[in-house]
C-alpha cells in the first residue's frame, strides 16, 4: 500500500509523530476499508512517500475499525512500530492510497544504512529516475 506522508518532510518526523501520538502504538486511520485484506494482512507493508519520494515503510500488522468523532466508521491499520529505511523511489501525489504491487515495491536499505542521512530529495529523485537508487 502507498500513502502520501502528510505533515512529515522527514522519516524522522513520522517516527516522532507515531511515538507521541500513538504513545507506541503507530496505527494510520483511513476512509475506507480495503478490499485486498487477506494481502494486506499477509506480510503488506505501508510505504510511505514523502516530498514525492517513498523513503520509508511499515508492516501492517492489523486492521480494525474505528469510528470517527463525526460518527463516520472508518478503518484504523495497525502498524509495526519499526519504520523500515527503503530506497528512494519517485512517485507523484495522489489523494487517499493505493495499492503497490511487491515487484514494484523500493528494496529495503542494506543493513547499517538505515542511520545515515538522507540525500537531498531533488538529488535522491534524480539519481531514482535514472535508476541509481
Amino acid at each position: 500500500m502507498l500513502k502520501l506522508c502528510v505533515g512529515a518532510e522527514r522519516v524522522e518526523d513520522l517516527a516522532h509523530r507515531q511515538a507521541t501520538h500513538w504513545h507506541g502504538e503507530p496505527r494510520h486511520v483511513t476512509r475506507m476499508w480495503p478490499k485486498r485484506e487477506a494481502e494486506l494482512l499477509n506480510g503488506g507493508s505501508i510505504y510511505w512517500i514523502f516530498k514525492g519520494l517513498v523513503l520509508a515503510r511499515q508492516r501492517i500488522l492489523g486492521l480494525e475499525a474505528t469510528r470517527g468523532e463525526d460518527g463516520i466508521e472508518r478503518c484504523a491499520l495497525i502498524l509495526d512500530p519499526v519504520i523500515v529505511r527503503t530506497q528512494a523511489q519517485p512517485r507523484r501525489a495522489f489523494q487517499g492510497w493505493r495499492y503497490l504491487d511487491l515487484k514494484d515495491a523500493p528494496a529495503d536499505l542494506p543493513e547499517g544504512r538505515d542511520h545515515e542521512e538522507p540525500l537531498p530529495p531533488d538529488l535522491a529523485r534524480a539519481l531514482a529516475e535514472m535508476g541509481l537508487r
